[in-house]
């Protein structure tokens, strides 16, 4: 979120335009009564949504659902323990870099490295695992982070999933040039550190994992700019003023909220949901091409990862 387009005058959604913590419960589970075994909390940054622990213990109620967060981990030593109370499951820490000065450039933030490495450790020493950790590599940025990265984590026994740089939105000043393929990475690591393929761990799976061949852990890679999945995706994404997205680089969400404030019945939300993904036909990552790169796409910060 740059801060030249969202500075301090910049007018976010007042407190009546979002979801409710009930409202939101209240469409996880016709959700969950449509098949969706997982949920994610993300943002923005979700450990700012005050009282957040109450969502979390709202949605742990539901029966076999998998519940986790991706944070930028700023917040989340000090809520670790309360979180993990309330219900959630695991958490996913995004962190592009060890150097601090890398870092706060691919950022933008005003916390060091050691506040997201710190929130790590209290996550798992309360059983928020397994950890994972989510960096997305820019060329001409933090490829020299790469291996640091790989040691560091492996030696933690933590996830480390490498994201190629993607076109989200407009803000980010998007280039096919700044991609590091995916397949790039993996042979730079392993190198170092041999890898071998290992198969996912479940239909729809974004990430291709690689785990090492000394078996000290395993690390992932998301190539969704060089190895498009639209194919077997199987996710949507819920803004946090209730439109429901069906593709990371959708033009347009779908209006839940005016259901949910209208009077709807889970029935009516129902078929509505229903209507939205027996529709969905996204291939954005597909068929990119130059006039794709130019649509209007909704900004990643607005509907998460």
């Amino acid at each position: 979120m740059p801060k030249e387009i969202f500075g301090p005058d910049h007018q976010f959604l007042h407190r009546d335009q979002i979801l409710t913590f009930e409202e939101i419960a209240r469409l996880a589970r016709i959700f969950v009564g449509h098949g969706v075994q997982k949920i994610r909390l993300t943002g923005g940054e979700p450990l700012v949504r005050r009282d957040l622990h109450l969502l979390i213990s709202m949605l742990a109620e539901i029966p076999d659902l998998d519940l986790t967060l991706t944070t930028n981990g700023a917040l989340l030593a000090k809520q670790a323990r309360a979180l993990k109370n309330a219900g959630l499951k695991r958490v996913t820490v995004s962190l592009d870099s060890l150097d601090n000065e890398i870092f706060k450039t691919m950022n933008d933030v005003d916390f060091p490295v050691e506040k997201v490495l710190e929130g790590m450790d209290a996550a798992a020493a309360v059983g928020l695992g397994p950890i994972k950790v989510n960096m997305v590599v820019k060329r001409g940025l933090n490829e020299s982070s790469i291996l640091p990265m790989a040691r560091h984590f492996r030696e933690k026994g933590y996830i480390l999933r490498f994201i190629e740089y993607m076109d989200v939105g407009h803000s980010n000043g998007w280039r096919m040039d700044d991609v590091v393929p995916a397949k790039e990475i993996v042979k730079m690591i392993s190198a170092e550190m041999p890898l071998e393929p290992v198969d996912p761990n479940y239909r729809g799976e974004v990430a291709e994992r690689w785990r090492y061949k000394d078996g000290k852990g395993e690390i992932g890679v998301i190539a969704s700019v060089t190895q498009a999945f639209c194919s077997t995706c199987n996710r949507a994404r819920l803004s946090a003023e209730g439109s429901l997205y069906t593709c990371l680089f959708a033009v347009k969400g779908h209006d839940f909220k005016s259901l949910l404030r209208g009077g709807a019945t889970d029935e009516e939300i129902s078929q509505m949901l229903t209507s939205v993904w027996g529709k969905r036909a996204d291939r954005y990552s597909e068929i990119r091409s130059e006039n794709t790169i130019a649509l209007p796409k909704v900004e990643m910060s607005h509907i998460g990862g």
